[in-house]
């Protein structure tokens, strides 16, 4: 997994990689500099062939340093470059006040706040967005927040080329939030790790493109940074290729739950997501009023007639039945009776939709059943119905950074649910009570609008039911399911239903060579 930092982590690596020698603050922001005006070049390879003209926005600290740098080297390579500053240059970091008298020696500095210094700016062919990146702690109002519009205003009309440094102004980097008025860029430049907020919330939205550049540090110093460090699933373990002498037995036996008539085809979608991802055997338990329906349905996909809690703990007596899945088109009562009765049993368990609306009126006897070898995948709706307190902080408008994020709310969720959470959306993040916690994002490179349609969840609780069955431990199957099914829908493209999702499944494997 691809590391993803807080502003705080980030912060103390740079200063234990300043501490040890290795380097100064100064050639750190040097070589930011250069990736950022290597990146827009890459970017734009057609900024390169003739002097364009830039405006640098600078802010208070050393994202303002870094913009200083970029002025300095667009310069060097021909470009006309007006630079506007926020806030007093004798109150500016060390090091950016360094950047700030060498580009004075070329050029001038302007007043960002001055009515005057935005009238007499000439459109450019580029924006260079350096006011606050990762340090933003504060939301932007008055002066600063009346720049900004105006600047937006310009871009929107006129189409110009915006490029971020470390993040967009006004980007919460922690929680990828909105503090007060934002800017949104086409292209942002973050250095060393990719920040928890360019892939949280508004943070894909607003940055653009994302592109991380190496500023020289030594992975040794990611020690020193406080706190657990965020994982953004990038693929399946090695472990997840079948072994040749296995049968089917070896990978489990998966129990997916159906309603009644003309409510089983969540249920059929889940356990068509099961079979395909591997599970040795998949059985739907369904009422007996619906099995004809069902029966009509499906082929490689096997019957158990389940009507309630008595009749489920009698079908559970067999042990190979390892992995459950409750709540695809299940209904409200019928998951009032069989979820009790299925936890009970202490088999991986899958609940999602009617399994968890099921339990809102009263989430505390959910959370009081419920065991470590569970996973709960709710969506938006479904979190505020069984974790109201945690949504309502989710959805405060920040006063200040780093704001409660997606992270901070599905890792109380986990802990007090006492198992995995997987709390669904293009930026899912999946957390484990012990803390433990990544992203598996559909975003930049890996966006997959095509996911929001009906049924779609279904077969994401059959993936990972599928992954329980074969031996997934909650977080990994969780982890693993939420990545191949983004992958899928990225393989099938637009015109996506649910029901091509498990049939992408071979495609997929085939080019991971599993």
């Amino acid at each position: 997994m691809t590391e993803l930092l807080t502003a705080a982590q980030m912060r103390a690596i740079e200063q234990a990689a300043i501490e040890s020698g290795e380097v100064t603050g100064l050639e750190l922001m040097e070589r930011a500099g250069r990736g950022v005006v290597e990146a827009i070049f890459e970017e734009w390879p057609e900024l390169v062939k003739y002097s364009g003209r830039a405006v640098v926005l600078c802010g208070p600290g050393n994202n303002g340093g870094d913009g200083f740098v970029v002025a300095r080297l667009l310069r060097e390579q021909g470009w006309v470059v007006e630079v506007l500053l926020y806030g007093d240059p004798e109150k500016l970091p060390v090091d950016a006040r360094t950047n700030y008298e060498r580009w004075c020696e070329l050029g001038a500095v302007d007043d960002l706040r001055s009515e005057g210094s935005l009238s007499k700016t000439v459109e450019p062919d580029l924006f260079i967005d350096a006011i606050f990146g990762t340090g933003l702690a504060r939301r932007i109002e008055g002066e600063l927040a009346q720049a900004l519009q105006w600047f937006d205003a310009l871009i929107e009309a006129k189409g110009i080329k915006v490029a971020a440094i470390d993040a967009p102004s006004g980007l919460c980097s922690d929680s990828g939030k909105s503090l007060g008025v934002f800017a949104v860029a086409d292209l942002t430049v973050a250095f060393h790790r990719a920040k928890r907020g360019h892939y949280l919330d508004r943070g894909p939205n607003q940055s653009g493109r994302l592109v991380v550049k190496s500023i020289g540090i030594n992975e040794v110093w990611n020690e020193k940074a406080d706190g657990a460090i965020l994982g953004l699933v990038e693929g399946v373990p090695k472990r997840f290729r079948k072994l040749p002498q296995t049968h089917k037995y070896s990978h489990g036996h998966a129990l997916i739950f159906s309603g009644g008539p003309a409510k089983t085809g969540a249920a059929r979608l889940a356990a068509r997501g099961a079979l395909r991802i591997g599970a040795g055997l998949v059985t739907l338990a369904v009422p007996p009023a619906a099995q004809m329906e069902v029966t009509a349905q499906v082929t490689a996909i096997m019957l158990q007639r389940v009507e309630g809690a008595e009749g489920l703990t009698d079908v559970l007596k067999d042990e190979r039945l390892n992995a459950l899945c409750l709540g695809p088109g299940l209904g409200i009562e019928r998951a009032q009776e069989l979820v009790p009765a299925a936890l009970k049993a202490k088999r991986a368990t899958v609940l999602d939709a009617d399994a968890l609306t099921a339990f809102a009126d009263d989430p505390a006897a959910l959370f009081s059943q419920l065991h470590e070898n569970c996973v709960l995948t709710p969506h938006g709706g479904e979190f505020s119905r069984l974790f109201p307190d945690i949504a309502e902080k989710l959805a405060e408008t920040p006063t200040k950074g780093p704001a409660y994020s997606k992270v901070d709310a599905t890792r109380e969720a986990a802990k007090r649910a006492g198992c995995v959470v997987l709390f669904k959306g293009p930026d899912t993040v999946i957390a484990a009570p012990n803390g433990r916690c990544s992203i598996s994002a559909a975003f930049y490179e890996r966006a997959a609008p095509w996911l929001a349609t009906a049924g779609s969840g279904d077969v994401l609780a059959g993936f990972i039911t599928g992954l329980l069955a074969r031996g997934f431990d909650p977080k990994q199957a969780a982890e693993t399911g939420a990545w191949l099914h983004v992958e899928c829908a990225r393989t099938f493209g637009p015109g996506l239903i649910a029901e091509d999702l498990p049939e992408q499944l071979p495609k997929v494997f085939k080019e991971l060579n599993i």
